[in-house]
């Protein structure tokens, strides 16, 4: 973690959402953090320095993004008290307030309270060009003398006026720092709606005075006649493309119908596309396991490093391929400003649970991870629905869960027919979907017991225009968020390896086999099976086997299973280290693929994996609450253990029972 020097002066970005802050950000640091179009996806500081070419020695602070001084939310709450003093950085040296010169008059409402604050302060104007399209042009002087403080221009997608901006800031910083006796004024005008008309209408007359329609002289008797219907609302709209494309995204019936295919074909694409790159990494770490045994030896330390750390790391990171594709679709739509109108579609029927559109982002958000889902659940005013948001959060099918979903269906599909897959694939995430909202509605049905919070609920959003992807923005996000994945689940499944491998090692380390015409490898691989049914992993087992019976599953299973407990993707390590794949001659992947269908059920001639038990884990994953991180962070949100608690129980339960009914009902109608 970056340690930051507390002498240096700290410059903080504020403004609203989509008002390019995040942009303006990594124009000025050179980082990459991510910006997306819709509120919520800044629920924690980022802290970085200049770019060296600036040659300004500062701190620089990002905040979540917020419309007024005047907190509506327990984030916004947090983002105000820390803007007056931060407990790390205090009170900032500068502040840069970015602003949307198509939406100036909600977007001044904030600068303006910044000024009345007394805070030092720098106007970064941005999103003019959209302004332009609409048929407007901004004075940047005339702001500049409203405001009685620096207005810059900033076009947040080629760069232009960075280098005015930086000019700016290095000449505020330079001035001797002003000696606070007082700190900023606390701006307290909640409830009182006099005071709000009356800055709205100064905000106005600023707009009046400072945007003007973009007029060429031989248009203007046609202008003339539409000056006398132009007011500061009109300017407000969307573009002509914007309206024309919500026509069709945000219709009725329509926009659901597209919504639906788009996330066919995402789902499509995460199998038919990642199919090579996949094939590619499988071979690379069968071929790292078998160079890894023949250099080392068969022993015990050769076994650990072969089948226990890279056989289990590549069981998994094969399928990053896949979740670098969801993370890059993912990211194409969201730059584009299209999930943004998810959150339209999908409010009338989230209202019908007790939620409503804002939920969206943090039930996305889920699908990569539900940690930050949970925390991104803060921008959330209504505490009723953030609470039962935060409850259904880890029924969104993410990425940990990818892996094991992908193993599993390519247990029951060919994988030539890889367009088969991804129907399925989003088959699951549909019904994962599906689950969440009937739960939900349960819940809310009940939340007297579980949630206990009264409702009082409204749904505004400020869409964004549409906007061409920045491609090169696009891919830096999916390697970051790719890169955090590994950088979560790698830790996690070293471990664990180590911890299973363990387990399924001891005590019985050199076991003796009878037949004494095996080959060296044949040997050791009959070491192996020998080895494993006389293990502590077996014998823990065999104590939690009565509960897997009835699932049709055996010992094996059920470690795996509680090994994913601790992280979802660690169930494919797990099977890859008890099953002792090692991609001698095969892949990884199709190792363990075969060992599963080859795998009996101790004691029988019973097929262990069934088309009847692998629908059974794959219902089993949907539900189960198999992550402590979320677990964790579920209780530091929500302040108590209850309703992390109520996850555990309703969740496994249901995962168990669902199981349960799944495997039995699909071996009664014949299916094995």
């Amino acid at each position: 973690m970056t340690e930051f020097n507390s002498t240096l002066p700290v410059v903080t970005l504020v403004g609203p959402p989509n008002s390019g802050k995040t942009t303006l950000l990594n124009l000025l640091s050179g980082k990459n953090y991510k910006t997306v179009n819709y509120p919520g996806s800044t629920v924690e500081y980022n802290a970085t320095y200049f770019q060296k070419q600036f040659n300004i020695n500062a701190t620089l602070l990002d905040s979540p993004g917020i419309i007024s001084l005047i907190p509506n939310s327990p984030d916004e709450q947090v983002t105000i008290d820390a803007l007056y003093n931060h407990p790390k950085f205090g009170i900032p040296d500068l502040i840069i307030a970015t602003v949307d010169a198509s939406q100036l008059s909600r977007h001044l409402l904030l600068v303006d309270q910044l000024i009345r604050s007394h805070f030092r302060l720098i106007v970064v104007v941005t999103m003019v060009d959209i302004l332009n399209r609409k048929g407007y042009e901004i004075s940047i002087q005339n702001l500049k003398k409203e405001l009685k403080c620096d207005v810059v221009e900033v076009d947040g997608r080629h760069g232009n006026g960075i280098n005015n901006l930086v000019q700016n800031i290095s000449t505020i910083l330079k001035k001797e720092k002003q000696e606070l006796s007082e700190k900023p004024i606390r701006i307290d005008e909640n409830g009182d709606s006099q005071i709000l008309l009356n800055n709205y209408k100064k905000i106005e007359e600023i707009e009046k005075s400072v945007i003007n329609p973009k007029l060429k002289q031989a248009d203007l008797e046609k202008a003339n006649k539409s000056l006398n219907v132009l007011n500061s609302f009109s300017r407000n709209k969307p573009d002509n493309l914007t309206l024309k494309l919500d026509g069709i995204f945000l219709h009725k019936y329509l926009g659901i119908l597209i919504f639906f295919i788009l996330m066919g074909l995402v789902f499509t694409s995460i199998f038919y596309l990642a199919l090579p790159l996949m094939e590619f990494v499988d071979e690379s770490f069968a071929s790292l396991a078998n160079f890894a045994i023949e250099k080392i030896g068969y022993t015990w330390i050769g076994d650990l490093v072969a089948d226990g750390i890279i056989s289990s790391l590549g069981a998994v990171l094969v399928f990053v391929p896949q979740i670098v594709i969801l993370f890059l679709i993912l990211g194409f739509l969201e730059d584009t400003g299209y999930l943004a109108r998810g959150a339209m579609l999908i409010d009338r029927p989230l209202s019908k649970i007790g939620l409503n559109g804002r939920s969206f982002v943090p039930m996305l958000s889920g699908y990569a991870c539900a940690i930050p889902a949970i925390l991104a659940a803060r921008t959330m005013s209504n505490r009723r629905e953030r609470l039962l948001t935060i409850f259904i959060i880890p029924l969104m099918s993410c990425s940990a869960r990818l892996p094991v979903y992908a193993l599993l269906i390519a247990f029951l599909l060919p994988l030539e027919k890889a367009w088969i897959g991804g129907i399925v694939l989003s088959l699951i995430y549909l019904f994962s979907m599906i689950s969440s909202v009937v739960i939900a509605a349960l819940i809310n049905k009940f939340r007297k017991s579980i949630i206990r919070e009264e409702d009082n609920s409204s749904f505004i959003l400020e869409l964004p225009s549409y906007k061409l992807p920045r491609i090169k923005s696009v891919i830096r996000n999916s390697y970051s968020s790719t890169k955090q994945y590994l950088k979560e689940a790698g830790p996690v499944i070293i471990v664990f390896s180590f911890i299973l491998w363990g387990l399924t090692y001891f005590p019985n380390t050199n076991p003796k086999i009878e037949d004494t015409n095996l080959t060296q490898v044949e040997y050791y691989e009959a070491q192996k099976v020998e080895r494993i049914s006389t293990s502590y992993a077996s014998y823990i087992g065999k104590k939690i086997e009565p509960i897997m019976a009835p699932l049709g599953m055996d010992w094996r299973i059920g470690v795996s299973l509680i090994s994913a407990f601790v992280a979802r993707e660690v169930f494919v390590s797990a099977l890859a280290v008890i099953f002792k794949v090692s991609g001698d001659e095969e892949t990884i992947q199709q190792s363990l693929l075969n060992s599963m269908r080859n795998a009996k059920i101790e004691g029988t001639d019973q097929k262990l994996f069934t088309p009847a038990t692998i629908l059974g884990l794959i219902i089993f994953f949907v539900f189960a609450m198999q992550c402590l991180s979320t677990i964790a962070v579920a209780k530091k949100e929500t302040g108590s253990w209850r309703i992390p608690i109520f996850q555990i129980i309703i969740f496994s339960g249901l995962a168990y029972i669902s199981t349960f009914i799944t495997v039995n009902g699909l071996r009664l109608l014949g299916i094995e």
